[in-house]
């Protein structure tokens, strides 16, 4: 240990943001230990024993705490009367001495700890430095690069480490090819014994929603609101957006002059649909709205169980309900609310068949 030694911890605090008493004091322990290990068949006698680095010179000095006695047995461990009173006249037998020791080759033991200990406490601090960096970016959309496909998932390089995106969370027909870049949704950052674990996703909706925000001013600004998201990944999504100005049309503001914001969504997303409607806080007009392209003939709300009955043209029932119900499960995440879909048909026999039971009825009771 020197002058040059504490110049290079200097460097580290300046460069790396490591403080230099920190990896000092580590640094301590850490020779403590190595004494204990090379220097001492009974390390419990030396317990006490504690290492001094001088902060200005670099200097090393090792201290063992003895008791004073008569008749030395250990003297790992112990002091004869005689040369504890060299120390300091006052030492009695039963007293406890701090002497300074000098084990032989301890200075190559030493640079080899020191190189051990700075090593390892840099790399924690990158870690833990990485670690702060990508925790704050959780449900934020980041650029990643396809590292390594695995069955699993898919490993994916995010600038200072990797991140994760796990076979549940990549939408049934997406496949990547290594060096393929990609956005991906921040999900959560994890400390773990190699360093910070970042899982991402495609599938989360919260990337549908960042992707809007990074692409439609309108929105960055809060003009635009999203409202509500519902999301089946990899086939099609529901946006809900609403404007505070009365000027500014929120859903045109999400599409973009000949639908070039929205183009670029879809493409991000492997040309997933994305319907975009406006939001309204009329339920009856909101569910109406959320259930587009088909068009809807009324809504009967029910405020209490939040559900609604909606009644739509014959040719729309399909359109309605869509492909193996995903239109009317997308607008049911979207609205929050129950929704029974019904053909103005389906209705009018409903009608006649409650008409019918109550002629029946009231016939029986005449007779």
């Amino acid at each position: 240990m020197n002058a040059e030694f504490i110049e290079a911890l200097d460097a580290i605090e300046r460069d790396r943001g490591i403080s230099k008493d920190l990896l000092l004091d580590a640094l301590e322990t850490a020779l403590i230990s190595a004494y204990k290990r090379n220097y001492s068949k009974d390390s419990a006698a030396i317990v006490n024993a504690r290492a001094d680095i001088d902060r200005e010179t670099g200097d090393v000095k090792v201290f063992a705490s003895k008791t004073v006695v008569e008749t030395v047995e250990n003297p790992l461990s112990e002091i004869s009367l005689a040369n504890a009173k060299k120390i300091n006249p006052l030492y009695g037998v039963g007293d406890v001495v701090e002497e300074e020791v000098k084990p032989k080759n301890f200075g190559r033991i030493a640079a080899q700890t020191a190189k051990q200990v700075i090593v390892q406490r840099i790399r924690e601090a990158e870690r833990g430095m990485i670690f702060d960096e990508f925790v704050e970016k959780e449900n934020e959309v980041l650029t990643a690069i396809v590292q390594r496909i695995e069955k699993n998932g898919v490993y994916v390089e995010l600038g200072r480490t990797d991140g994760f995106i796990d076979g549940k969370e990549i939408p049934p027909e997406e496949r990547y090819e290594p060096s393929e870049r990609l956005k991906v949704y921040v999900l959560e950052v994890r400390r773990t014994s190699k360093g910070p674990q970042v899982l991402v996703s495609r599938t989360h909706p919260g990337l549908v929603k960042r992707l809007f925000e990074l692409e439609v001013p309108e929105i960055q600004s809060g003009v635009v609101q999203i409202k509500s998201i519902a999301r089946e990944a990899g086939y099609r999504t529901k946006v809900a957006v609403h404007s505070s100005d009365a000027r500014v049309d929120a859903v045109g503001s999400c599409v973009g002059q000949k639908g070039i914001r929205v183009e670029r969504i879809v493409n991000e997303l492997r040309n997933e649909k994305i319907d975009i409607i406006e939001w309204d806080p009329d339920p009856a007009m909101y569910i109406a709205k959320a259930l587009s392209p088909a068009k809807v003939l009324m809504v009967y709300v029910n405020e209490e169980e939040k559900a609604a009955r909606v009644v739509v043209p014959d040719n729309q029932l399909s359109l309605a309900i869509g492909r193996d119900g995903q239109n009317a499960r997308l607008a049911v995440k979207l609205t929050g609310w129950k929704i029974d879909i019904k053909s103005n048909s389906q209705i009018e026999e409903e009608i006649s068949r409650l008409e019918q039971a109550e002629m029946a009825a009231a016939e029986q009771q005449e007779i």
